[in-house]
């Protein structure tokens, strides 16, 4: 039924990493899954993306995960470089959307940046394609150190729907640290501006 197989059994499980929001799950086993409007959906590790039948604790950034680093350096201000490696750009109009009247995320000093010289980290969107792969380590060795890895959309964190195809090369992300994951298919404004904060501590 799900097309990226984000959902297991006993006990059910959803990984919001893979799964496209396309609602079908809902759907069918309505007394099993219901999706909530909530948007605080991003988490620093991999694994707290995944929820568990009967867990009431939901999706958070882990305080003691985030690099030091990053709160002392980027607390007041963090301009970010969008690479799109190979996306279908739903996300990145989401993200475009950030720094509209309605969000206007720059409030909080975040900000994306033309430059990698210019960023303090990159914004990855796409299942990652084997062409766009040297251009986003390029991207990313451009970066001044230290910096921040952030994923945003389910294709970016688990190739989605592409996960298995030959034209993808995610070695990247066996390479570099990854600080923030977003959910999403796409990612709505909120649930990248809140995970940012959550991450930088800036409620």
């Amino acid at each position: 039924m799900c097309p990226t197989g984000a959902i297991t059994g006993n006990p059910v499980c959803i990984d919001l990493g893979k799964c496209t929001f396309c609602g079908e799950c809902a759907f069918r086993f309505p007394e099993k899954i219901s999706f909530t409007g909530d948007y605080k959906l991003s988490a620093n590790v991999r694994e707290r993306l995944v929820v568990k039948e009967g867990d009431e604790e939901g999706i958070s950034v882990e305080p003691a995960k985030v690099r030091k680093v990053v709160r002392s350096l980027f607390g007041r201000s963090l301009k970010l470089r969008q690479v799109s490696a190979g996306g279908d750009n739903s996300c990145e109009l989401e993200l475009n959307a950030c720094n509209n009247v309605q969000f206007d995320m720059s409030r909080f000093g975040i900000d994306f940046v033309a430059s990698p010289r210019h960023a303090d980290g990159v914004v990855i969107t796409g299942p990652i394609t084997a062409n766009m792969a040297g251009p986003l380590e390029i991207c990313y060795n451009a970066v001044p150190d230290p910096k921040i890895v952030i994923l945003v959309g389910t294709d970016a964190i688990s190739g989605g729907i592409f996960a298995d195809s030959p034209a993808l090369d995610r070695d990247f992300l066996t390479k570099y640290p990854v600080d923030l994951y977003v959910p999403g298919n796409p990612a709505h404004p909120l649930t990248f501006i809140n995970g940012v904060l959550d991450m930088l501590k800036k409620q």
